[in-house]
């Protein structure tokens, strides 16, 4: 009897013991959960691994960089948390990863890039009222995708046709031959060069296209130089458009180069091979007087130890206008949704961001002016505005 007496004081104690413990266990949880809550989370759906991580590592930057900002200025009520899934740019990845950020983080803003992901994670956007925001693909079709998705950046007919009068009519070049990656951008730049470059007095002498994951291109550069073109244009990116250019110097083609966008990596601007290539971005003025502007080159540089690219700042001026958005709610008193941020971006029309004060086109495009942009392997030169 006294055995079982102690057998079941024992067993009592480990009871108490583990339902003390369990109330400690559950209390932390409670807590970790509670000051969760307090956050506010926005997504962020990039390549952060893979042949296209070089952009996602630029695109974050910016981000990062402005989340730290909108903290430390307390611009929002809750603390700001930017939450990362990795698109690999590939759309079923991308379409995993949203699902992530939108049914288990709740996300009602998410960060994305690269035409094909963003065109097969608009529907769920849609879906679920969440806003998505590209700063770095230009198809033109992302213009398309419905009220709940933005584009920070100008797509690619804007670029070609910003780039077409300078090439044209200031460096007199007027045989062009296209190398474009098979996708739906390659294809749309294809398009727009073909229908843009003949009221220029120029043509499209040859276009050649490329699969996606193409590293050797022996057999295009051949029929490149056969073409005898004054400007070879590029459309591709990451690995594969450094590829392509170093392939096209090594094997002799001394001809001028442009591009889009895409060449605003720091991989394509320190390259030997690509120095003279011009290319597109959205016009930014790193030394314009405003103070956000300053404060955004100046912490940019320390912080990263270069000079900030166009792509840095699109995903800057993403997370800027989130937080724009976010702190009219909190002063309406509305919660910070999807539905709510669409409401007030069409409310306020003009937002103050990194280059000056922008505003949307109605498909929520940015409407912004373009620049062209030459390689001179000390972080670029700006050669015309658009």
């Amino acid at each position: 009897m006294a055995w079982t007496k102690r057998r079941l004081a024992a067993a009592l104690s480990v009871c108490a013991l583990a339902a003390a413990l369990g109330a400690a266990r559950w209390e932390a949880i409670a807590s970790a959960t509670a000051a969760q809550a307090e956050d506010l989370r926005i997504g962020a759906l990039l390549p952060m691994s893979g042949p296209n991580a070089e952009y996602g590592q630029t695109f974050g930057s910016g981000a990062d960089l402005s989340v730290a900002h909108v903290n430390a200025d307390h611009l929002l009520a809750e603390k700001l948390v930017l939450s990362y899934e990795d698109s690999q740019a590939l759309p079923m990845q991308g379409v995993l990863g949203m699902n992530k950020l939108v049914n288990v983080y709740r996300t009602p803003f998410v960060l994305t890039g690269f035409t094909g992901v963003s065109k097969a994670i608009a529907p769920l956007a849609r879906r679920s009222q969440t806003v998505a925001v590209n700063g770095g693909g230009v198809g033109p079709d992302l213009a398309e995708l419905g009220s709940y998705f933005w584009n920070v950046i100008p797509l690619a007919n804007s670029e070609v046709r910003a780039i077409i009068p300078y090439l044209v009519g200031e460096r007199k070049l007027t045989r062009f031959v296209l190398i474009y990656v098979d996708d739906p951008l390659g294809q749309s730049i294809n398009q727009e060069l073909a229908q843009d470059l003949p009221p220029a007095g120029a043509t499209l002498a040859a276009s050649f296209a490329v699969p996606a994951g193409s590293q050797q291109f022996g057999g295009v550069v051949a029929r490149v130089r056969d073409a005898k073109p004054d400007l070879i244009f590029i459309a591709s990116y990451g690995a594969q458009q450094s590829q392509i250019v170093k392939q096209l110097r090594d094997n002799g083609v001394s001809q001028q180069i442009a591009s889009y966008s895409a060449f605003s990596i720091p991989a394509i601007n320190a390259l030997p091979e690509a120095k003279g290539a011009l290319y597109t971005t959205q016009r930014f003025n790193w030394n314009a007087p405003d103070k956000l502007t300053q404060r955004f080159v100046t912490d940019y540089t320390q912080k990263y130890g270069r000079k900030p690219t166009a792509y840095a700042a699109n995903y800057y001026n993403a997370v800027r206008l989130f937080a724009i958005l976010a702190a009219q709610l909190e002063h309406e008193g509305k919660p910070v949704t999807g539905a709510n941020l669409l409401d007030v971006r069409q409310r306020l029309q003009h937002f103050d961001l990194v280059g000056g004060s922008v505003s949307f086109d109605a498909n929520g495009t940015v409407r912004a002016p373009i620049q062209v942009n030459q390689i001179d392997g000390a972080g670029g030169t700006v050669v015309s505005t658009r």
